[in-house]
């Protein structure tokens, strides 16, 4: 599957790769010696500056192509390619720090100058990848830069796919026509001016005769052996054969292609923390909530006496939620109703209606009643981010009513999330939440934490379905 994204300049691969390596090399040596002058206006003439220069030279050729920073990325989300980028920049500096360390001291430099150098290289780093993906954009949707495909298969998987190329043009795929054995097939039926060129037996002499770069074979599996045969008659051609699988009838969380064993296998509905995101995910929780906590230690404690002078009773409210993997844990409350509110049993809904002290709320009103929710995060219970966990009681009930409900069960719980900063909480429309928790699923990246967490502070708090 990955030749499905094969060819930036297919003429000139080893060039533009080339040019690629020496341009982050420049950024990597030029930043460091800016971050130098900028720090102490000298020049690089210690021994042990140079020698980190060297150790980094060495480090971007190795480490670089290690996370594939080099790989084509025709067609892929520019996201991926500023991931890959930034593990190996982050990755380069680890190592670099972890040298450091081990040479006891024979490799010494200003520390303001080692984290300048981090920054800056890195913010050009980003920033030469985002203008380049631009300019490439705007030249394909030109018609430039574009690789030539034609698909096999009218199906509708081929219709999908062809729209979403169609969808897409700055990727640079320019769809030349269409094969299929279909009685009756015309062009136009993968989508306008998509004309059809034959059956399944005249692609392999098409693609030799015309400048074709790849064949896309789009049919579903029970045309195994049309498929085969398709692939078998490319054999005498040059063009990449790619097989678009036949995944649209599923429903997707997070589909991607891994390997195990040689095995490959096509991840249809998989979680997106493991490995290297979950780390991300839990630094980043741990961090901010500790540095959350000291900071509203102070509002805690009023929040507090507040709930103890409004009604008798403890501060805290404990609930059973369901978090990650379907596990329960207590999520942490400030009690903002009186202690027997719920002693004819738990009802879904209705905030509107439920019994809550005039302090409960206000702190209801203003979500002021989370924040002991940052102490389940610092536990490992929660994250800052994520679909907002519910009662183990209600999901056993929604499990069966709302189509993909378990499935926001793939990451940890939050305390805010995509859902909250677009108005769907409290009495809202619970299917609306669960697109919403599966679309921040699907798309998860720390970028896309950060942004749901300064939405939360701009509008998040106050919300008319806050109840």
């Amino acid at each position: 599957m990955r030749n499905l994204y094969l060819g930036v300049d297919r003429e000139y691969p080893i060039i533009i790769s080339w040019i690629v390596r020496s341009l982050d090399l420049a950024i990597l040596l030029g930043s460091g010696w800016i971050a130098l002058i900028a720090v102490s206006g000298g020049r690089p003439t210690d021994g042990n500056y140079i020698s980190t220069f060297i150790l980094a030279t060495v480090l971007i050729f190795s480490v670089f192509p290690f996370f594939d920073v080099y790989r084509t990325w025709r067609g892929s989300s520019w996201v991926m390619e500023i991931r890959s980028v930034l593990f190996g920049w982050f990755s380069i500096f680890a190592i670099l720090s972890a040298a450091t360390l081990i040479s006891a001291g024979s490799m010494h430099y200003s520390g303001s100058w080692f984290a300048w150098w981090f920054v800056s290289g890195m913010t050009l780093l980003v920033a030469t990848r985002v203008i380049s993906r631009f300019f490439l954009a705007k030249l394909r949707k030109l018609g430039m830069n574009q690789r030539r495909i034609v698909l096999v298969g009218a199906s509708e998987l081929g219709r999908v796919a062809a729209q979403r190329v169609l969808d897409a043009p700055w990727y640079g795929f320019q769809i030349v026509g269409f094969f299929s054995d279909l009685e009756g097939a015309k062009s136009g039926d993968l989508g306008e001016g998509i004309p059809f060129l034959g059956t399944s037996w005249d692609v392999a002499g098409y693609a030799s005769r015309n400048d074709i770069d790849q064949v896309w074979v789009a049919m579903s599996m029970e045309k195994a052996q049309t498929i085969r045969s398709v692939v078998a008659s490319l054999d005498t051609a040059t063009v990449d054969v790619c097989y678009v699988p036949d995944i649209f009838r599923f429903s997707l969380l997070n589909h991607s292609i891994s390997e195990v064993a040689d095995i490959p296998l096509l991840n249809i509905s998989v979680s997106p923390m493991t490995g290297i995101n979950r780390l991300i995910k839990a630094i980043l929780d741990r961090v901010l909530a500790g540095l959350i906590l000291l900071m509203i230690s102070p509002i805690m404690a009023l929040i507090a006496i507040g709930v103890k002078l409004s009604s008798p009773g403890p501060v805290f409210y404990m609930q059973e939620r369901v978090s990650w993997n379907g596990k329960t844990f207590n999520m942490l409350k400030f009690r903002s109703m009186p202690v027997d509110t719920e002693k004819d049993g738990v009802k879904w809904g209705g905030g509107k209606n439920k019994s809550v002290t005039r302090f409960g709320q206000f702190i209801r009103k203003t979500s002021l009643d989370e924040l002991p929710q940052f102490i389940n995060v610092l536990m490992g219970h929660m994250s800052i981010v994520g679909p907002r966990p519910e009662r183990t009681v209600f999901v056993e009930r929604f499990k069966g009513e709302i189509p993909g409900y378990m499935k926001k069960h793939k990451v940890k719980a939050g305390i805010t999330g995509w859902a909250q900063i677009h108005g769907w909480r409290g009495d809202t429309d619970l299917s609306k939440r669960i697109e919403c928790d599966l679309y921040y699923i699907e798309n998860w990246s720390p970028w896309l934490d950060i942004k749901i967490i300064l939405l939360t502070l701009i509008k998040g708090f106050v919300n008319k379905n806050a109840y």
